[in-house]
């Protein structure tokens, strides 16, 4: 398996297209800086409530940091532990791997159906669409991932996956695809959130109850008790982890926490960042399994899926790190105007940015990097402290030296880039074109600005205008206004003689 079927991608166009289509799109814009905004300032009030908020946030990087250099250690541990409380690892090197091992769990209960917790670890390997082609049947229960589900559509944010509806979209989903998945719609559904909330418990409760067997992610795990924890906001969540008799987690590496009390850290910085809260609704934890309590058999799938790669790069790894609390996306400015399904994977935003071209190879996903202002918002927001903009900045290096080797001649950027170098290596050759530049200028601007050129400076100049360079230059002005400070330094020691 290439590194580029690790990640579903939502057939979308590179980056910079997709973006430009999403920009056109003003219902979309108006639903992302809407919800966007919202969440963004509920996280700013919540977290101000903690005079320890820094500290925290020190104190998981240092857990992820530690955590991340010492995995190997802390997944054997996790092993033993999960092993010990009565349930079953299974290790999955690629997502082909992981949707073999869950297929193979669920037909040999011999059920044709399974109900799921919201996991983006699912998403990412695409096991949905594996188990249908095994003929089973996945139904999402979270709120947000049916709608977009019913919807035949794809997540378009971390924790909001219908973050681009509104709820008029929405009523007109829920009225129309209810039907066809169980139990349809009420015919009089309006549009207030509490019906559609009504409409979509209704239709889940048959799911619930009838559910043999259950699939989440995991949003930590502890390596010495070998503990599991789901949060979520609706408790549709726990109705799958506690009612059927089997539960198949699926879980990246990298979710690993050493210790049980490490989650004191987490579970304060998680809501806070993620909902605006300051606990979430409802957060499950499980060991195992237990007589009398819960499924019967436990199955935690530790999927890979190019996260040994990423962890190799020592600027890079630092992905890994992410909680996925989306705050970065809600304060990011190119993800508000473009919305999620714009980034082409699963993972949008600019955790996205950093984390899909490491798990695919940086070639198969070389857009993605430049997805960013480099304004630094997603650093100050991200609680575990990744610092996004050096690694997209590494990762803008890695494309470019990537598409260096692949081409035969470089490109009309790569030689203008040597000719600056060249010219700005010299003051002497830089005077003789800040002249020329001052001489060809009063060619071509108009009221001191320079429209749109032709050739290789098309692409810039046909978004912006450039002022005109300056008749002359700080250093000719300079040299003729001003006496040498080498002589006058020399007068006024003649002086004092």
């Amino acid at each position: 398996m290439s590194g580029a079927d690790n990640v579903v991608w939502l057939g979308t166009p590179a980056f910079p297209e997709a973006a430009r289509t999403a920009l056109d799109d003003p219902q979309l814009r108006a639903n992302l800086r809407r919800a966007t905004g919202t969440i963004r300032d509920r996280r700013l009030a919540v977290a101000a409530e903690l005079e320890d908020w820094e500290e925290l946030r020190e104190t998981a990087a240092t857990i992820k940091r530690h955590t991340l250099r010492h995995l190997d250690h802390h997944l054997l541990r996790l092993e033993k532990a999960v092993t010990a409380a009565g349930g079953v690892v299974h290790w999955a090197a690629d997502a082909a791997e992981a949707n073999r091992i869950v297929t193979r769990l669920v037909e040999a209960t011999g059920e044709s159906e399974v109900v799921k917790v919201k996991s983006m670890a699912t998403q990412e390997i695409g096991l949905n669409e594996a188990l249908a082609d095994a003929g089973i049947r996945a139904y999402e229960t979270d709120l947000a991932e049916l709608i977009v589900q019913l919807g035949g559509d794809r997540p378009s944010h971390i924790l909001v996956p219908a973050i681009h509806r509104n709820r008029f979209e929405i009523r007109e989903i829920f009225q129309r695809e209810m039907g066809e998945w169980g139990v349809p719609a009420p015919e009089d559904l309006t549009a207030e959130p509490g019906d559609l909330a009504e409409a979509a418990r209704l239709h889940l409760r048959e799911r619930f109850l009838r559910a043999k067997v259950a699939i989440s992610g995991a949003n930590f795990a502890t390596a010495d008790t070998g503990t599991v924890v789901v949060v979520e906001s609706e408790g549709n969540g726990r109705m799958c982890l506690t009612l059927p008799e089997t539960l198949i987690t699926v879980m990246g590496i990298e979710k690993v926490l050493p210790s049980f009390a490490d989650l004191d850290v987490f579970l304060q910085l998680l809501p806070r960042s993620s909902t605006g809260e300051r606990m979430n609704p409802y957060t499950s934890l499980w060991t195992g399994v237990t007589e009398g309590d819960g499924p019967r058999n436990f199955h935690l799938v530790l999927l890979d899926n190019g996260r040994t790669a990423t962890l190799a790069d020592e600027v890079g790894r630092q992905a890994l790190a992410c909680i996925r609390c989306s705050a970065c996306l809600n304060v990011c400015p190119v993800y508000e105007r473009t919305g999620g399904h714009a980034y082409g994977s699963v993972y949008p935003g600019p955790i996205g940015a950093v984390l899909t071209p490491q798990l695919v190879g940086v070639e198969h996903a070389a857009s993605l990097p430049f997805a960013s202002t480099l304004c630094g918002a997603c650093y100050d927001a991200c609680p575990v402290k990744i610092n996004i903009p050096e690694v997209l900045v590494h990762l803008r290096a890695e494309a470019v030296e990537a598409e260096r080797r692949d081409r035969l001649f470089p490109t009309s950027e790569a030689l203008v880039m040597k000719a600056l170098s060249v010219v700005l290596g010299s003051p002497r050759r830089l005077a003789a074109v800040q002249r020329l530049a001052a001489a060809v200028s009063r060619l071509v601007a108009r009221d001191g600005r320079i429209g749109a050129l032709p050739g290789p400076f098309a692409r810039w100049s046909a978004t912006r205008d450039t002022p005109a360079p300056a008749r002359e230059s700080l250093r000719a002005w300079w040299r003729r206004t001003r006496t040498p400070p080498s002589e006058d330094i020399r007068t006024k020691a003649e002086r004092k003689r």
